[in-house]
Formats: structure tokens, sequence, C-alpha cells
């Protein structure tokens, strides 16, 4: 497949899908359009001052990086590098890793347990010490997609050639393939997303 990649790269994927992809704009009321059942919007300078305040001081060399979604917070801290001596300095890095999943696990199931209750997300934790960085536990989301014909056949021609094993996984790799070769497009997009986001906090509250 690698010969295929660079075609994609100079092109907007959605380029040809006026109607099917829809941007910020329709979503309505509220420009949220998202069910009842969905999660409360969450302010991502109020996630991470509750995460400053609430984590231990002696876990990480610094702030925690946080990405938040509709579903999820992960957490990924730093740790301090471990004296590697004489040993691997890779392995020294992931046994400081493993280290910490381990002895810090009963406490982060209770904060993960604090910020379900007060943001609606799991939380996944992750850590990082020099190069060496591990996610523990990212939730697998069941994605409900409303894919018409075209939109399948693509995906099954994926299958069919072995690129992946189901419709799911042919979705993920479609998905991943769009963020790889449009990385500059989707942050405008997040950038024009999050100066909506702002406008809108500066407002009258309607809730």
């Amino acid at each position: 497949m690698h010969g295929h990649h660079h075609r994609f790269s100079s092109e907007n994927p959605f380029a040809g899908m006026r109607g099917g992809f829809r941007g910020p704009r329709g979503r309505g009321p509220g420009g949220r359009g998202r069910g009842p059942d969905a999660p409360p919007s969450v302010e991502r300078a109020e996630v991470a001052g509750w995460f400053a305040g609430r984590l231990p001081d002696d876990w990480f060399t610094g702030p925690v990086e946080l990405t938040v979604d509709r579903d999820e917070i992960t957490v990924v801290g730093t740790l301090a590098e471990p004296e590697a001596g004489e040993g691997d300095a890779a392995a020294a890095r992931a046994g400081r890793i493993a280290r910490f999943r381990e002895e810090t696990r009963e406490q982060r199931m209770a904060v993960a347990d604090a910020a379900q209750a007060r943001y609606g997300r799991s939380v996944a934790w992750g850590a990082a010490c020099g190069d060496v960085r591990e996610v523990f536990t990212n939730l697998s989301v069941p994605v409900m997609t409303r894919l018409r014909q075209p939109d399948r056949l693509v995906l099954d021609t994926l299958v069919d050639a072995g690129v992946a094993r189901s419709r799911s996984e042919a979705l993920a790799w479609a998905v991943r393939l769009v963020a790889q070769h449009t990385d500059e497009w989707l942050g405008e997009l997040r950038a024009a997303m999050a100066s909506v986001e702002e406008v809108r906090a500066r407002g009258p509250q309607v809730d």
C-alpha cells in the first residue's frame, strides 16, 4: 500500500463529499448536536486545574498532558528519569513506567472515579519517561455510523484486499489515514472550533 499514500497528501480528502461531511455548522440549537445522554461539555482549563490539584505532587515532573474528548480524558504524566548506571537506559525507563503503573494503581482508580463523577467521562492513564511513552488503558468506543452503500463498499474493498479484518477495523484505518495526511487541516479546524468555544464562553449563559 505504501506506493499509494502520496496521492492523498496534497488534497482535501473531503473535497468531493460536500453533502457527506458536515463542518461545525448545522448542529441544531447551541451548536452541540449531541443526544440527551451525551456527557456535558467541559472547559479544558478547568479539567487541567482539577487534575493539577488532585494529583500527588511527587508523581510527575511537571504538568500532565491532557487529551479530552466526549468519551474519555487521557492523562499522561512525565516521570523522573532513573539512574541507569551500566544498564540499558530504555529498559530502565520502561521499568520506571511499570513501577509507576503498579504502585499508583489504587490511587489512580480513586482519581478516575472522582473524574468520572465530575465530568461524565472515563479516564485513561499513561506515563512518559525519556523517549519511552505508554498509555495503559485507552477506551475502545463503538462509533455509531450511518454509512450509505458507496461508503460501505469502500470499507468492504479494504476488507477484501486484506488491509483490514472487518468493517470497523477498515473505518479505523481510514480515520488514521485521513489524520496522517491532513494534520495541518485538522489543526486549523480545531483552532477554529476552539475560538468559537471561547466566544461562546464569553457570551451570555443560557443554561
